[in-house]
This record gives C-alpha cells, structure tokens and sequence, in this order.
C-alpha cells in the first residue's frame, strides 16, 4: 500500500461526488415548464444555501484527504516511512461494518427517493422516505456505537495502538457529519408536516446530495480500513 492509494480512493470519491451533485441539483420538477429570459437568469444563480453546502463539503473532502494522509504516514508508508515507530498493529474490522454499509446506502436510496417524491409532488412519498432515511441513519450510528464496543473489548484494543485511535478518529468524525445531518433532517421532517411541499424542496435537495456525499466518504474510509 501507499500514499498514492489514499490519494486515488479519495479523488474518486469526489469525481463521483461532483457527478451526483450536478445530477441531483438538476430541477426536474422544472423541465416541461417554459421560463422567460428573466427566470432563465434567476435560476443559473446558485442558491446560497447550495454555494454553503458545497464550500462544506469541500472542507470537509480536504479534512479527510488529511486524515488519510496523517493514517498512511503513521503506517508508516510513503513520506513517513522513515519516521515509523513500529508500534502500530493492525486491527481486525467487525463484520458488523458491512451491516452498518448496508444500512447507509439503504439511507441514501431512500433519501435519493425523497428527491424524487418532491419532483412528482407526492406529500405521503417525500414524508416516508424521508423517515426511512433517518431510521436507516439512526441504525447506521448505533451500529457503529457497537462496532465501537466491541473493539474496546477485543484482544486489539490498546491505548498504545495507533490503528486504534485512527479507527476511533476516523469513523468518529464521519458519525459526527452525520448527525448534524440528522439535525437539518429533522427540521425538514417537522417542516414538512407543517408546510407546503414547495416549502422544503431545496432541504431536501440538499440532504440529498449530503447523504450521498457521507455514503462516498464512509465507502472510503470503509475501503482503506479492509486494506490495512
């Protein structure tokens, strides 16, 4: 393994990113409705709320491509590979991950499905999906809690361990994404229920896009813990 893997893995999560958000952000509810040159103009301006999301997620692709470095070079790999202590021992990663997998891209088809009850104009779709999407959220971060769990009681836990601390930084700050997700989710939800569906369209537009975004980065991170 090297650094240039990380590297790769994580420039292939954002071509693919950048690919989903262009598609996602498309307004299809839009596309029969003729507009004036006026509304033409109004529309290519981005939302601020969108320009917010994207600048986010931009920070955050640059933390992670940090973490991953800083997880490489601890390894011992690359440019650190001179400096290795040698201490670092390798984990066994719980088949309990490939559930929580399972049940984050359940989260983000069902999310993805939300998207496009608002394009049809459905209330009760948007409403179900929506929740399916955060129960499958809610289920993916007590999964984790119990993947957690059972390293701190496995024969591979050890406050000495870097690969351990990497394990616990590394997925700790992905839940941590995730749940200020679930926050602007629940605002959605409860505005949905109390508002028009016109009204949280671009909420849910965007938490789209998020949720897809957090499905790439865990596959990521998912996929440099098996290798190592």
């Amino acid at each position: 393994m090297s650094l240039a893997f990380a590297y790769g893995a994580l420039l292939t999560g954002v071509l693919v990113w950048l690919f989903l958000a262009r598609k996602f952000s498309a307004k299809s509810w839009d596309a029969t409705t003729p507009i004036s040159a006026a509304d033409a103009h109004s529309i290519e301006r981005i939302p601020a709320s969108k320009m917010g999301l994207k600048v986010f997620m931009c920070v955050m692709t640059s933390l992670f491509g940090l973490f991953i470095s800083a997880y490489y070079m601890r390894m011992g790999h690359g440019h650190g590979a001179d400096a290795a202590l040698g201490d670092w021992n390798a984990i066994a990663e719980s088949p309990l991950l490939w559930l929580n997998s399972v049940l984050l891209i359940g989260s983000s088809i069902a999310m993805q499905g939300s998207h496009g009850a608002v394009a049809s104009g459905s209330v009760s779709r948007t409403r179900r999906s929506l929740l399916i999407a955060g129960i499958l959220t809610l289920a993916f971060l007590v999964g984790q809690l119990l993947v957690w769990r059972i390293l701190r009681t496995s024969e591979f836990f050890s406050p000495q361990n870097p690969a351990v601390a990497f394990f616990y930084l590394l997925t700790g700050v992905h839940g941590l994404h995730l749940l200020g997700g679930l926050y602007v989710w629940g605002r959605t939800y409860l505005r949905l229920r109390e508002s028009e569906l016109i009204d949280v369209r671009m909420s849910i537009e965007l938490c789209s896009v998020y949720w897809h975004y957090l499905l790439i980065v865990w596959i990521v991170l998912f996929g440099l813990l098996l290798a190592t």
